[in-house]
């Protein structure tokens, strides 16, 4: 008999010989199909990252939960926490949601679902982090209340924060089904909620995100990227290839290193598997692939074209983080302590993502102007299509709405404040009093 198949009386569990633990591989297809079976949302995909677990007894099976990425927005929860929206983009992938938890029909027996619930949050943290290289500071999940009552999460030490409003995500919109969810918590660690809503980096969890998940074809595009910038080192003495070493910085960069010295301790902790996919030099007296000096990678950074590397970089993210439909933010930012050469200071325009916070694209505005004329160039090279494009005040004029609706393809939202009288006070006469789409038609 097929190990998770073997039958047994319920009344014969005995709760303290139960186990929890991640499914292997081999078992996955038993886990999915036994949850399709079973399950009365049926099973179809988890969302982002993700882990399986099974409860069992010896080989037999008698309970099921999937854990996978948090849900984007909730209220009740987002005000439990009381982190800033900021902070929110930056820590959500700390909290994991149950979303789905089966007891199977050879399981159904009291005490059992709140007993494998309390096995299951004492190793999700750690099994995350052996996973995913983080760890899990909040369990949440949502159910259904026209038919569970949720004891067994609250015999498992978890806290109702109330009811969702009764919107799930379809794609990228959040569609209203009129089925509001209870929402249930449990903090994994002590300090938890207090570590989730601080404002301060966390320099511990900063270093253990210091990894790199990056694919064989993301890693591909990237050097296929690089190798377009001109080299700028001398041919003797070179060892390192410059697309691999470029291709380093960049990662170490999005993970956080902010010095050539973090850049090159970053580089040093690659895997092996990394540094290959990275094009990482062979040695030939070890046969391993070896990352490049601190040395090194400054000399070439400072010898770099920037503009290039910079074009190289928002390419690449074009590439891996844009979707279907998104919001692309433009925002300028005067630079503290950095001064031009004639003694201004430096005022840069950037386009970046809302929800990931990475920027695509950024221009200095020359000290004689302002940041309305770098608009258009800063966005020309992007992709926009069926984006959304906010921008403040400034930023509302006709030749930018017209640019992004008609060369672009792109949707706006724009602010409209005292420096469009004209413009507000026809707002006014409207007495509009919500917001209407964008089109070809509203931006003449």
């Amino acid at each position: 008999m097929k190990r998770g198949e073997k039958a047994g009386p319920a009344a014969s569990i005995n709760l303290r010989q139960v186990g929890v633990r991640p499914i292997a591989w081999e078992e996955r297809e038993r886990w999915e199909e036994l949850m399709r079976r079973h399950h009365y949302l049926g099973f179809h995909a988890l969302m982002g990252a993700s882990i399986r677990y099974v409860a069992e007894i010896g080989d037999r099976w008698v309970a099921l939960l999937a854990w996978s990425a948090a849900a984007l927005k909730c209220r009740v929860r987002d005000r439990w926490i009381g982190w800033a929206p900021v902070i929110q983009w930056q820590r959500l992938h700390l909290i994991a949601n149950n979303s789905r938890f089966l007891i199977l029909p050879e399981g159904r027996v009291a005490h059992l679902a709140s007993r494998v619930l309390a096995l299951n949050g004492k190793r999700l943290s750690s099994d995350w982090e052996a996973v995913y290289g983080h760890p899990i500071w909040l369990a949440e999940t949502f159910v259904d209340p026209t038919r569970f009552a949720g004891t067994c999460y609250k015999a498992a030490g978890w806290v109702e924060l109330g009811k969702t409003r009764g919107f799930g995500r379809r794609g990228p919109e959040y569609v209203e089904h009129g089925e509001p969810k209870r929402v249930f918590v449990r903090p994994l660690q002590g300090s938890s909620m207090e570590r989730l809503a601080d404002a301060r980096p966390d320099p511990e969890l900063t270093r253990r995100l210091a990894k790199m998940q990056l694919t064989e074809q993301q890693s591909d595009e990237l050097i296929e990227l690089l190798r377009r910038v001109p080299e700028a080192r001398k041919a003797r003495g070179i060892r390192h290839g410059r697309a691999s070493m470029l291709a380093m910085a960049v990662c170490a960069v999005l993970c956080g290193a902010r010095s050539y010295a973090a850049i090159a301790e970053w580089a040093g902790r690659c895997s092996q598997k990394l540094l290959k996919r990275l094009r990482a030099r062979k040695s030939p007296h070890t046969d391993r692939y070896e990352a490049p000096s601190e040395s090194a990678i400054r000399r070439l950074l400072q010898a770099i074209d920037v503009q290039a590397v910079d074009q190289a970089l928002v390419d690449w993210l074009t590439r891996l983080l844009t979707a279907p439909q998104g919001a692309v933010a433009l925002d300028g930012k005067t630079l503290r302590g950095a001064r031009s050469e004639e003694g201004s200071q430096v005022h840069l325009l950037s386009a970046f993502l809302h929800q990931q916070g990475i920027t695509l694209a950024q221009q200095r505005v020359e000290s004689k102007s302002n940041e309305i004329p770098a608009a258009q160039p800063l966005l020309q090279p992007l992709d926009l299509a069926e984006k959304v494009v906010t921008a403040d005040a400034l930023h509302t004029q006709k030749d930018l709405a017209r640019f992004l609706v008609e060369a672009k393809k792109a949707h706006y939202l724009f602010t409209v404040k005292a420096n469009q009288p004209t413009l507000k006070q026809d707002i006014a006469d409207l007495g509009l009093t919500e917001a209407f789409p964008p089109s070809v038609r509203n931006h003449r």
